[in-house]
C-alpha cells in the first residue's frame, strides 16, 4: 500500500481544502490534528513542519513538505492530473485557474492572519472590532470582484469540478460568511452551493466542516 500523505490542520481550516482533494483523489492521508493559535504548546507540535506555525501543511510521502494552502492545492492537481482537478497547463483556463488560486490566497485568506488576532497588529483592543470589519468589508469586496470577472459554468472554470472549487467553497464560509458572499457575488453561488452538495464530499464536510444550524450567517 502506498504510504499516506499527512495534513497538518485542523476542523474549518485552510485544511478541509485540501483533505477534500485527497479524498477526491482517494488517496491515503491521515489527519494530524494543529492549532497553533490556541496555545504554545499546539504551536510547538507544528513548528518542525512549518516555522511560520500555520496550517494547512501536507507531508508528502517522500517525507518533503509543503505550506501554503494554494500552492498545495495546485500541486495535488498537477501531480495527478487524470483527475482534472486543474486545467492542464495547455488549457486555455490555466491562465484564469492560476489568478484566482493566488487571488483566493493574498487577497482573501491572508487578512485572516489579522482578522483572527487583530492584536498582532493593533495594541489597542477598542479598535479591534472596528478593524475586523473593515477586514471583512475587504473580503466582501473582494468577492464581489471575482464574480464580477468569472463567468462560472457548472463550476468555477467549466464543467469540471477543480481544486478552485474546493477553495472557494471552504473560505467562503469564514467570516463575514456565506450568506454575504452570496449578496456579493451571486453569480457564484449556485456553482458553490453545488460543491457543498457534491455527494463524494458529504462525509467530509459532516466531520470537517459540518453544514450545523445557522452556518451561512
Amino acid at each position: 500500500m502506498t504510504e499516506a500523505f499527512v495534513v497538518y490542520g485542523a476542523a474549518g481550516s485552510g485544511s478541509v481544502p485540501i483533505e477534500a482533494a485527497l479524498d477526491l483523489l482517494e488517496l491515503p492521508y491521515r489527519v494530524q490534528e494543529c492549532s497553533p493559535w490556541e496555545g504554545q504548546e499546539e504551536a510547538d507540535k507544528l513548528a518542525p513542519i512549518n516555522p511560520m506555525l500555520q496550517v494547512p501543511a501536507l507531508a508528502l510521502p517522500t517525507g518533503e513538505v509543503i505550506s501554503e494552502s494554494a500552492a498545495i492545492l495546485i500541486w495535488l492537481a498537477d501531480r495527478y492530473p487524470d483527475a482534472r482537478l486543474a486545467p492542464a497547463l495547455t488549457e486555455p483556463a490555466r491562465p484564469t485557474f492560476l489568478r484566482w488560486m493566488t487571488f483566493v490566497s493574498s487577497a482573501i485568506y491572508a487578512l485572516y492572519w489579522v482578522a483572527d488576532n487583530p492584536s498582532r497588529i493593533l495594541d489597542h483592543a477598542e479598535h479591534h472590532t472596528g478593524l475586523k470589519a473593515r477586514l471583512f468589508d475587504r473580503i466582501a469586496r473582494c468577492w464581489e470582484l471575482m464574480g464580477a470577472q468569472l463567468r462560472p459554468g457548472k463550476y468555477l472554470l467549466g464543467e469540471d469540478l477543480s481544486v478552485l472549487d474546493l477553495y472557494v467553497a471552504t473560505a467562503s464560509r469564514w467570516l463575514p460568511g456565506r450568506r454575504r458572499f452570496y449578496e456579493a457575488a451571486p453569480g457564484l453561488a449556485e456553482t458553490i452551493r453545488r460543491v457543498d452538495a457534491d455527494p463524494r464530499l458529504t462525509a467530509l464536510w459532516a466531520e470537517r466542516f459540518p453544514f450545523n444550524q445557522g452556518w451561512e450567517h
